[in-house]
């Protein structure tokens, strides 16, 4: 089974959460996520993060430290999952027409996540 290395932004405003959601046509399509994506051969995971948050969200980050690194496995692919805190310099816009929403850690709960964030998410809404 393949492992895909992946990168994720928490990105904290005013006590609420930045995600967007996966668009039609991709593994997990509809569910809400945390920005980010999978790292290129070669790539750190944070330069990983950073690039992301320039394709899918046209902002610049400073990337802080990790807050979880966690393994799921899917039928298909097993997932290496890196948490980073991030923070933005300037307004993201979400480039690729996915939604986007600031949410409370109440409100984390209530959304629909891909099985892999579950850990993180505990961890947000304690």
């Amino acid at each position: 089974m393949t492992t895909i290395v992946v990168t994720a932004a928490v990105i904290e405003r005013d006590g609420s959460f930045l995600v967007t959601r996966r668009q039609e046509g991709v593994h997990l399509a509809g569910q809400w996520e945390f920005p980010g994506g999978k790292c290129d051969p070669g790539e750190t995971l944070e330069d990983c993060i950073a690039r992301e948050l320039v394709e899918e969200l046209s902002v610049h980050a400073t990337i802080g430290e990790e807050v979880l690194a966690t393994t799921y496995e899917y039928e298909d692919r097993r997932v290496e999952l890196h948490f980073f805190r991030c923070r933005l310099s300037g307004t993201p816009a979400p480039v690729q027409g996915q939604e986007m929403r600031w949410v409370s850690p109440n409100e984390l709960g209530r959304l629909t996540f891909p099985p892999a964030d579950e850990a993180l998410i505990r961890l947000l809404c304690s």
